[in-house]
C-alpha cells in the first residue's frame, strides 16, 4: 500500500464539479492499493499517518501529529501510486489491486481512521475527481507498506 500525504491547511474533492469531501487543516492523503496489500498493510500506513510528526510546534518545528493538533483527515483513492514507467512510455499497472479488493481496502482505512480522529473526508472510489488543496509548507511525504521508500 501506497500514499503520498500532503500537509494542508485546507483541501476539496470534487466529482461533476460538487463537493464531495472537504477539510481544513490536517491531512491529505492519496491512497494506493496493490494486489498483495491486506488489512495489515493499510493499518501499518493509517497508524503513520496519524502520528508522523509533521506539523509545527510553539518553536516551528515539525513536532507535532494529526492527532496531536486534532487535524482532518481527506482520503482519495489513486490506483496510479501503482503505475510503473520504468518500461517504455506508458506506465503499466499491473502491481495495482483489482477493483473490488481496492475498494475494500480503501474502506477498511477510512473506516479504521474514522474510529481515530473526529473529521475523516473522502473522495469517491473509481470517480473522476478533481482534488484541490492548499499545501501548507509545502510538506509532502511519500509512505509505502514495503518500506521501499
Amino acid at each position: 500500500m501506497r500514499a503520498v500525504l500532503q500537509r494542508v491547511s485546507r483541501a476539496k474533492v470534487l466529482v461533476n464539479d460538487k463537493i464531495v469531501g472537504k477539510i481544513g487543516q490536517g491531512i491529505l492523503v492519496l491512497l494506493g492499493v496493490s494486489d498483495e496489500d491486506s488489512e495489515k498493510e493499510a493499518i501499518y500506513l493509517l497508524e503513520k499517518t496519524l502520528n508522523l510528526r509533521i506539523f509545527e510546534d510553539a518553536e516551528a518545528k515539525m513536532n507535532l501529529s494529526l492527532l496531536d493538533i486534532k487535524g482532518e483527515l481527506l482520503v482519495v483513492s489513486q490506483f496510479t501510486l501503482y503505475g510503473d514507467a520504468r518500461k517504455g512510455r506508458r506506465p503499466s499497472f499491473i502491481k495495482a489491486a483489482a477493483l473490488e479488493k481496492a475498494n475494500k481496502l480503501y474502506e477498511f482505512f477510512v473506516f479504521e481512521a474514522r474510529k481515530q480522529i473526529g473529521k475523516v473526508e473522502t473522495g469517491r472510489f473509481q470517480a473522476m475527481m478533481k482534488v484541490e488543496l492548499v499545501n501548507n509548507g509545502p510538506v509532502t511525504i511519500l509512505l509505502d507498506s514495503e518500506k521501499l521508500f
